[in-house]
């Protein structure tokens, strides 16, 4: 366009500067009106192109697109509860393990020693237990008998067959009995207290050596072996990862104005990175209740109708929702977000208006449900020139061709 004025502007100086006055003004009452077409019909003044459609009417079976991983649905981690070295490891990543199967063991360094020592000292105690049960066995009996030779000179005494020195002999020897017999109930409950001791001390290092084997909590697949025999394991670092690879879902993202729809139970059609080919089936899991506030999306977990081995792969996930029948819809390139308003750019009387709808579900091939705002008279813009604006003049094509 900047082209074709130039020229124009090239032949009007051309003109007036080599003929008369009289031709110049001819010339120039020629020329000037077809500059001034040219400036309305196809330069800056001239309306702007657009494209249109109306409402179409019919059933629309939208779905939900999201991109997510493969993840375990059930994974666990193994580490040890305390700081050691790893002696040993017995399994590999791919590995099917057992429940209850060995799968590492740390260097239990000076537990069997301490495990040794604390059984010797249980059984001392229980030597000094015996002992403090005979004391107190003798005690009572002394006890017993000093008890009933006192009651027995208080009777004499009050009869006056004994001398008060006799009694208060007597006294004394029952008083000691008491003592010597609380003495050995005391010897008696601390036995008692440190074999409970000694007891707990050794289940406390049999425990620890237990702690010393890191077994399989489940049936599953080893899927990632975090260290190696001779390495130092802190208390919680990983050392392996177990996963049932038989219950698997695609931890998907879907967009949060597309989740509106979603429930679980509803199909879902997965297609793997690995396998873009194949189209496997899924079914909605687990809808997550809390969503990503920052990319405004919400996590859905889509459970795969067979088991894979590959954990962590990329994954297309389409979930089907309901079909709406009668339903009115519009392509999407017609929708647009005004000034945070949804509606649509409307042909009248040549110029541009714009008219804010609600919107429903989308389709897979770019269709949108149009809930309200619109007539089935109404021509709706699809595509156009350049952006338009309120008010600006259009003119309608069957197609917008690149120039």
């Amino acid at each position: 366009m900047k082209s074709a004025l130039s020229g124009i502007r090239n032949k009007l100086h051309k003109i007036i500067s080599t003929h008369a006055p009289q031709k110049t003004i001819l010339l120039a009452t020629l020329t000037i009106p077809a500059f001034l077409w040219f400036i309305t019909t196809q330069g800056p003044l001239a309306p702007v192109k657009v494209t249109t459609t109306t409402l179409q009417t019919g059933t629309l079976y939208a779905d939900v697109f999201g991109v997510g991983t493969v993840e375990a649905r059930h994974s666990y981690t193994i580490s040890p509860v305390m700081t050691g070295r790893i002696s040993r490891l017995t399994v590999d990543q791919g590995d099917t393990v057992q429940t209850g199967q060995l799968l590492a063991e740390i260097d239990p360094v000076d537990l069997n020693e301490r495990l040794t020592g604390s059984r010797r000292m249980t059984a001392r105690v229980s030597y000094v237990l015996a002992a403090a049960e005979a004391q107190l066995g003798e005690a009572q009996s002394r006890h017993k008998t000093a008890s009933a030779t006192y009651q027995r000179y208080v009777e004499l005494r009050s009869r006056n067959f004994v001398s008060q020195e006799m009694l208060d002999a007597r006294l004394h020897e029952k008083n000691s009995a008491d003592a010597a017999l609380t003495a050995a109930n005391a010897n008696l409950a601390a036995a008692k207290e440190d074999l409970k001791k000694t007891s707990s001390d050794t289940e406390g290092i049999v425990r620890l050596l237990k702690q010393t084997r890191l077994t399989s909590p489940v049936n599953g697949t080893v899927i990632a072996r975090h260290t190696e025999p001779g390495n130092i394991a802190a208390a919680g670092t990983p050392v392996l990862q177990i996963a049932d690879t038989k219950d698997l879902w695609i931890r998907t993202r879907v967009d949060q104005q597309q989740a509106g729809g979603l429930r679980v139970g509803q199909q879902a059609t997965i297609v793997l990175r690995s396998r873009p080919q194949n189209h496997l089936a899924g079914t909605v899991a687990r809808i997550d209740l809390v969503s990503d506030s920052v990319t405004e999306e919400r996590i859905v977990n889509v459970s795969l109708a067979e088991g894979l081995s590959h954990l962590g792969e990329n994954a297309e996930v389409t979930i089907a929702l309901s079909a709406v029948d009668m339903a009115r819809s519009l392509p999407a390139a017609a929708i647009k977000q005004i000034n945070q308003q949804c509606g649509v750019w409307l042909l009248q009387n040549g110029q541009a208006r714009f008219h804010a709808v609600k919107t429903g579900i989308t389709t897979r091939d770019g269709r949108i449900q149009i809930m309200e705002g619109l007539s089935p008279q109404d021509e709706v813009i699809v595509y156009s020139q350049q952006a338009l604006s309120e008010g600006l003049k259009l003119k309608l094509v069957r197609e917008l061709v690149k120039s």
